[in-house]
């Protein structure tokens, strides 16, 4: 297969038919690295549907807006797209190209790399898109269409199977006459055709170049443990028109607002409920309780806080909490406290 022909064929395509992306109709860095933060883990649809990407550029339209904000208006303002590791080092980074850069984004790759959390495929997004850098990256969507491209059973999350799909994707990007319409276009050609499960082969602009014959097969991947379910138990507390909320301390959300948990010594005989819920995260299956507040004299630890209902909107907090909170306050009930 002849790399320049198999980039002429899949960009011309995509010229014809890329979806009109807001991200795409932009050469600014900054623009373009909070599309791909939001996107890490995120579909497409939940990032632009609900408006996350408008309002957050609304509202931090640049790096130097970014930078001068505090933390827990950022946090608040990536709420609804959880992982909130993500708008951290975005703070971060805005901070860093400010403060280091002068308000200039870096145009070179390593320069790119040392920026706070920013990996190979990052860098390699925001180089191309904005820059038209040829860096290549690799996400599950390349990776999909690679390991059919070249009929690759090499697992694609292990070692030697992400190296080989970095190098393939090197060269692939270094025979295309413009990257970043080459990149766009392998992301495009990943979700939208050469799709999981069932793809879409009569259709797929660049089939003469591809190996593969059992495309539904590929990519191969190594099994995964099964998800850990857990059991999460909150209560609801009122007073005086305010709402006791617990601060996270833990890795995942360190700083974000929730309902406060159940002491230990009162899930044996655990207060009455007033909601069941669930969700997931990561690799976790969890349930959430919310309960009346446990009876007896309530010790207030320091991470613990009465913030007042009117302030509750502007209060970062984790989306399970918020859709628990929200429906509980929304009850006649609780409406009158």
């Amino acid at each position: 297969m002849s790399a320049a022909a198999f980039a002429r064929d899949l960009s011309a395509w995509f010229r014809k038919n890329g979806r009109d992306l807001p991200w795409r109709r932009t050469t600014d860095p900054y623009a373009i690295l909070v599309s791909e933060v939001m996107l890490q883990q995120t579909q497409v649809a939940t990032v632009l549907e609900r408006g996350h990407y408008t309002r957050w550029m609304e509202r931090f339209p640049d790096f130097a807006t970014l930078a001068a904000a505090e933390e827990n208006a950022v946090l608040q303002a990536w709420e609804g797209l959880g992982y909130y590791r993500r708008a951290r080092n975005l703070l971060a980074l805005a901070r860093t190209v400010a403060h280091r850069h002068g308000g200039v984004f870096p145009r070179d790759l390593e320069s790119i790399r040392a920026l706070p959390g920013i990996g190979p495929y990052t860098a390699g997004a925001v180089a191309s898109f904005a820059h038209d850098t040829p860096a290549p990256l690799v996400d599950g969507n390349v990776a999909r269409v690679l390991s059919r491209l070249d009929d690759d059973a090499t697992p694609a999350d292990s070692t030697a199977g992400q190296k080989r799909l970095w190098q393939r994707a090197a060269e692939l990007v270094l025979a295309a006459s413009s990257p970043r319409v080459f990149n766009a276009a392998l992301m495009e050609l990943g979700q939208t055709l050469c799709r999981p499960g069932a793809p879409l082969c009569l259709s797929c602009p660049v089939k003469k170049h591809c190996r593969a014959t059992d495309p539904a097969a590929l990519p191969v991947k190594r099994a995964r443990p099964a998800p850990t379910r857990v059991v999460e138990r909150v209560f609801l507390l009122q007073e005086n028109g305010s709402v006791l909320l617990e601060q996270e301390r833990g890795p995942r959300r360190t700083g974000l607002w929730k309902l406060p948990a159940l002491p230990d010594a009162a899930h044996a005989a655990a207060p009455p409920v007033l909601l069941k819920t669930a969700y997931t995260i990561t690799r976790y299956k969890v349930t959430l309780w919310v309960h009346e507040p446990p009876p007896g004299e309530l010790v207030r630890a320091e991470n613990h806080r009465l913030i007042p209902r009117a302030e509750l909107g502007a209060t970062p907090m984790p989306s399970p909490y918020r859709r628990a909170l929200d429906t509980l306050l929304a009850r006649r009930e609780f409406r009158l406290h």
